[in-house]
């Protein structure tokens, strides 16, 4: 249940990140309103379970490599990390065949700070529910 839910958050965070930034994208059909929706959900979903194996597997070596980075920014590094997930994500979205762009090192930066605030936001909330079912 918990990776469906981390899979949901992850997905919300990546709508929104799209949806605020021009540089990122789910390019699919020329449709509007609900037809893009249904359009976009699947490669959403495929890009949100993309996005946390790249983040499971990857980031913590690129962490632990750049530790002193992270102390000299006092944490800061970690957004770049972010970035750099984001954009391996996009590269092997692109390998796939999944219709998702980020264009460039700062539009990355943007969407990981916006997809990193609303999984935040999201997880506060589904982890309140999450709890008291215990």
């Amino acid at each position: 249940m918990r990776i469906v839910l981390r899979l949901l958050t992850t997905a919300l965070g990546l709508a929104a990140a799209a949806w605020l930034l021009d540089g990122i994208a789910f390019p699919g059909g020329a449709r509007q309103g609900w037809a893009q929706v249904q359009d976009d959900l699947v490669p959403l979903l495929l890009v949100s379970a993309i996005l946390g194996l790249v983040t499971a597997m990857v980031k913590p070596v690129l962490t632990i490599l750049s530790i002193p980075f992270i102390i000299v920014t006092l944490g800061l590094f970690l957004l770049v990390i972010n970035a750099a997930m984001l954009g391996i994500t996009a590269w092997l979205a692109g390998v796939l065949d999944i219709a998702f762009r980020v264009d460039g090192f700062w539009t990355a930066v943007g969407g990981a700070l916006v997809i990193t605030l609303v999984t935040w936001v999201v997880d506060s909330f589904v982890g309140d529910l999450d709890d008291d079912r215990r």
